[in-house]
C-alpha cells in the first residue's frame, strides 16, 4: 500500500459492535493523522485453526465482511491474505511483512484478544511492544459490554443456535442472515399455493436453530417479506438432511441457479409435522400472517 495506514486488526467473524469499536478507532486515527484507513481481513475462514475440525462456526463469509466493511464504514483499502501464505509466521514476522510492510501502518487499532502469528503467539501486549520499536501508533481498544456481558461471536453464536436472531442482531453491524445459491427442490410448496426456493447452508456457516422464521428477502433492489423454514420439513420429507426453505410473499418468478439474500428477522415457531398437508397449509397461512406485520 503506497499511502501509511491506520489499520483495524482482527477476525472480525460476523462484524459486531465490539469489533465496530476497533474499526471506529481506526477511523478516527485516520482522520486524526491523515492516514488511510485500512483493515486486515483474514481470507479462509473454514479452515483457520479456532475453526478446525468444527462446523457450524462462521456468522459471515470472507466477501460478506469486506462489503460491510465498505458500505457501513467506508472501508476500502485491505490486506486479504490467504490463511496459508501468513500461517507460519512468527508475530514478528508477520508484524514486520504484514502490519509494516503490506499494510503500511502508521497506526494500528485492535482489540484486548487480538491475536497473532504462528498459533496465535502474538498477543496485544506484544503488538504494543513492536509498535513502539517502529514507530507506530498503536490503541488498544477494551471489550464492549451489553448488561454486563462482554460482546463477542461466540456469544452471538449462541443466539443464534437458540433461536434467539432478534438478540443477536441487536449486538450485529448487519443482520444475520446468508446470501446463497437457489437450489432444486421437490416443489411440493406450489401444490398448495405456497412456493419456495430451496437453499442450503454450507456446514462451515452458523446453523441456527431448526424451526420457521419471519425474514426479509432481497432480489435485485427489492426487498420482500418470507416465512423461511430452516431444518427437515417432517410433514413431506422422511430422512433428515437439513435445508433452508423460504416462500418469498408478493413474488413470482423463476430464481432457480440465482444468489439470494434471506435475512432471518424473527423465530416464529419450531418444526412441526402435521397429519396432512391441509393442516400444513393452515399453518403457512397463519406463518405467512405473521411475517407481513414484521
Amino acid at each position: 500500500m503506497s499511502s501509511r495506514t491506520a489499520a483495524a486488526l482482527g477476525f472480525f467473524d460476523g462484524l459486531h459492535i465490539g469489533h465496530a469499536a476497533v474499526i471506529e478507532c481506526a477511523l478516527k486515527a485516520a482522520k486524526e493523522y491523515g492516514l488511510t484507513p485500512a483493515a486486515f481481513v483474514i481470507n479462509g475462514e473454514p479452515v483457520l485453526p479456532k475453526f478446525a475440525g468444527r462446523t457450524d462456526m462462521c456468522l459471515m463469509t470472507f466477501p460478506d465482511k469486506k462489503a460491510a466493511l465498505r458500505e457501513r464504514f467506508g472501508i476500502s483499502t485491505f490486506y486479504s491474505p490467504d490463511f496459508g501464505s501468513i500461517r507460519d509466521l512468527s508475530p514478528e514476522d508477520f508484524f514486520l511483512r504484514g502490519i509494516l510492510g503490506e499494510m503500511n501502518a502508521a497506526a494500528v487499532c485492535c482489540g484486548e484478544d487480538f491475536r497473532f502469528g504462528k498459533n496465535g503467539a502474538g498477543d496485544a501486549k506484544l503488538l504494543q511492544s513492536l509498535c513502539a520499536a517502529h514507530d507506530v501508533r498503536c490503541y488498544i481498544v477494551p471489550p464492549v459490554c451489553v448488561n454486563g456481558t462482554p460482546v463477542s461471536s461466540t456469544y452471538i453464536r449462541g443466539l443464534i443456535r437458540d433461536g434467539d436472531v432478534e438478540a443477536a442482531d441487536e449486538l450485529l453491524i448487519c443482520p444475520f442472515g446468508y446470501e446463497l445459491p437457489v437450489i432444486h427442490g421437490k416443489q411440493l410448496g406450489r401444490t398448495i399455493g405456497f412456493p419456495t426456493i430451496n437453499q442450503e447452508i454450507p456446514s462451515f456457516m452458523v446453523h441456527p436453530k431448526r424451526g420457521v422464521y419471519c425474514t426479509r428477502v432481497a432480489i435485485g433492489a427489492a426487498d420482500y417479506p418470507g416465512v423461511t423454514n430452516i431444518g427437515t420439513k417432517p410433514t413431506v420429507k422422511s430422512d433428515d438432511r437439513e435445508n433452508m426453505e423460504t416462500h418469498i410473499i408478493g413474488y413470482s418468478g423463476d430464481l432457480y441457479g440465482q444468489t439470494v439474500r434471506v435475512t432471518l428477522l424473527r423465530y416464529l415457531r419450531g418444526e412441526q409435522k402435521f397429519g396432512s398437508l391441509a393442516e400444513l397449509q393452515a399453518q403457512l397461512e397463519h406463518d405467512k400472517d405473521c411475517a407481513l406485520t414484521e
